[in-house]
C-alpha cells in the first residue's frame, strides 16, 4: 500500500480524533449548569467532570485566581498560558496520531484478513497519542496552575495519565472510521497475501518479548520493588521526588502477595485478581506470534508499534476483566468505580515496555533466521516448462550435389 492511499485515512483519523477530544472539552462548562446535576446526578456528573476536564479549555479551579490571591494580578497572564498549554496538546494529538496511523494503514491494510488486527491496533495508537500529547503540553499546564516550581515531576506524572478515559471512547469511534476509510482507499491496490513465518522462531520471539512486558507486570509492579523505585532516587530542588513520574512510566500494575494464612475464598479471590495479569501476558503472546504473518513488512517501526499496541490491548483486556471480578466479588456496587478510575490507565508505561518488546521481538526472528518471507512477493508461481521443439527437416541438397566435376548453381 503507497502512502498517498494510507495517508487519506491517517489524516481522516487525526482530525476526528482532535475534534471529538475538543467537543469533549468543551462539553465541560455545560455539566457546571444546574440543570445538569438534576438530569444526570451528582456522581454521574462529577465522574464525567473527571473525564473532560484535562481536555477543556476553562481552567480549573485551582487555576482561578482572585484579586486578593497571589498572581490575582496576572490572573489574565494565566488564563492564556492555559489556553496556549491547550492548543500545544491539540496539535501534538494530531501530530502524534497521524504518523502511527500511516505505519499502520500500511503495514496493515485492511484486506486478506488483517481488519482484526487494525482496528484494535488503531484504537491503542489513539490512546497513545492522547498521552504523549498530555506529556508534552503538562509543563504548559503546571506553569498555568502557578505551582510551576512546586513537585513538578510528581505533577508531570499525574497529567501524562489524565484523561485517559474518555481517550479510550474517542480512539474506538476514531479507530472504526479509519477502518472504514481505509477500506475504501485500498480498492483497486491489491490484496498483499499473508506472510509465512517459521513456527519455532515465530513462539521464540513472542516468547521473549512476552517476557520483556512480564519483568514490568510481574517483578517490577511487586509492592516491594514498586516501593523501592518510588524512593530509591532521591534528590533535592526542581526534579526532586521522581518516584510518581518512574512509577508512571515503568510499571504496567501492582500486586502483592496473598494475605498471610489465606485459604479457601481469599486464595481463590487473590488467583483470580491475578488471573488478569495473566490475561495481559496471554494476549501480548499471542499479537507479537501473529504479528509478523499479519504485516506486510516486518520492519522494527512497525514490530515496535505493534508491540505497544498489543500491550494496551492486554491491559484493556485486564481492566475489564478486573471489573468484572470486583463487580462479582462486592454485588456490583464498586464495579464502575473502579472501571472508570482505571480505564485507559498505564499507557506511558506500555509505551515504555511494549515498544522494547516489539523491538525485541523482529530482533529475535532475524537473529534465529525466522525473518517472516516479505508479503509482496507471495507464493512463488510453479515454473513454466520450456516450449516443445518442432523437428525440421534437413537440408535439401542441390541437385548436382552428386556431381562433384560441375560447378554447383
Amino acid at each position: 500500500m503507497t502512502y498517498r492511499r494510507a495517508a487519506i485515512p491517517a489524516v481522516a483519523g487525526g482530525l476526528l480524533l482532535t475534534a471529538l477530544l475538543w467537543w469533549a472539552g468543551a462539553s465541560v462548562s455545560v455539566l457546571h449548569l444546574q440543570g445538569a446535576t438534576d438530569t444526570l446526578g451528582g456522581r454521574l456528573v462529577a465522574d464525567l467532570q473527571y473525564w473532560l476536564s484535562p481536555w477543556s479549555y476553562d481552567p480549573p479551579g485551582s487555576a482561578a485566581f482572585g484579586p486578593g490571591e497571589p498572581g490575582g494580578a496576572d490572573a489574565s497572564r494565566y488564563r492564556t498560558l492555559h489556553a496556549t498549554a491547550m492548543q500545544i496538546r491539540f496539535a501534538a494529538l494530531f501530530a502524534f496520531f497521524v504518523p502511527g496511523a500511516l505505519l499502520l494503514v500500511r503495514r496493515l491494510p485492511p484486506v486478506n484478513g488483517r481488519t482484526p488486527a487494525l482496528l484494535p491496533a488503531l484504537w491503542a495508537w489513539g490512546m497513545a497519542a492522547g498521552a504523549l500529547a498530555a506529556t508534552v503540553s503538562a509543563p504548559w499546564l503546571i506553569a498555568s496552575h502557578g505551582r510551576g516550581s512546586y513537585r513538578v515531576l510528581p505533577q508531570l506524572a499525574g497529567m501524562a495519565s489524565s484523561g485517559q478515559q474518555i481517550t479510550v471512547l474517542a480512539s474506538f469511534v476514531t479507530a472504526v472510521v479509519t477502518v472504514l476509510v481505509a477500506r475504501i482507499t485500498t480498492e483497486g491496490a491489491g490484496t498483499p497475501p499473508l506472510a509465512t513465518v517459521p513456527r519455532r522462531s515465530a513462539r521464540l520471539a513472542a516468547t521473549v518479548g512476552t517476557a520483556v512486558v512480564a519483568l514490568s507486570l510481574v517483578v517490577l509492579s511487586y509492592e516491594s520493588v514498586a516501593a523501592s523505585i518510588q524512593t530509591a532516587w532521591v534528590s533535592g530542588g526542581l526534579l526532586a521526588e521522581p518516584g510518581d513520574l518512574l512509577r508512571a512510566w515503568l510499571l504496567l500494575g501492582g500486586w502483592s502477595s496473598p494475605p498471610s494464612g489465606a485459604v479457601g475464598g481469599s486464595a481463590v479471590q487473590w488467583a483470580l485478581y491475578r488471573l488478569a495479569d495473566v490475561l495481559v501476558l496471554v494476549v501480548v503472546w499471542w499479537a507479537l506470534r501473529l504479528l509478523p504473518a499479519l504485516l506486510t513488512r516486518a520492519s522494527l517501526p512497525a514490530m515496535a508499534v505493534g508491540g505497544f499496541c498489543a500491550t494496551v490491548i492486554g491491559l484493556l483486556a485486564s481492566q475489564l476483566f478486573q471489573s468484572v471480578v470486583i463487580g462479582a466479588d462486592t454485588g456490583g456496587r464498586w464495579a464502575w468505580q473502579y472501571l472508570q478510575g482505571a480505564l485507559g490507565g498505564h499507557v506511558p508505561a506500555a509505551l515504555t515496555w511494549g515498544l522494547l518488546a516489539g523491538l525485541i521481538t523482529a530482533t529475535v526472528l532475524r537473529l534465529t533466521g525466522g525473518r517472516p518471507e516479505a508479503a509482496g512477493t507471495g507464493t512463488p508461481a510453479p515454473p513454466v516448462p520450456p516450449a516443445p521443439t518442432v523437428p525440421t527437416a534437413p537440408p535439401v541438397p542441390p541437385a548436382n550435389a552428386d556431381r562433384p566435376d560441375r560447378p554447383v548453381g
